[in-house]
């Protein structure tokens, strides 16, 4: 549940991203802290409607990308898991 959320913020910051296949973790840790600060910034109510949305083309790519490398993945999740997890938890939508 909370990868869902992470790559349904990630859309704003994806135009970024074009050339994440061959970027280093500087990139990845801008990109983190834009999920971050996305998600900090939302309101509850629009995190309930982000959910519900289409992936982008980009954002596909991007996800499979961070699939595909498990260091990249998990410095990313390293990041933004508990901001992340801490907003979902006030917004109701984990127990």
């Amino acid at each position: 549940m909370i990868k869902r959320l992470c790559f349904l913020v990630v859309v704003p910051v994806l135009l970024l991203v074009a050339g994440v296949a061959g970027a280093q973790y500087p990139i990845l840790d801008e990109i983190a802290g834009k999920v971050v600060q996305k998600v900090q910034q939302s309101t509850c109510e629009q995190l309930w409607q982000a959910r519900g949305k289409q992936k982008s083309p980009r954002e596909q790519e991007v996800i499979q990308l961070l699939r595909n490398d498990p260091q990249m993945m998990s410095a990313f999740m390293n990041q933004v898991a508990t901001p992340v997890a801490t907003k979902m938890f006030e917004c109701g939508m984990i127990p």
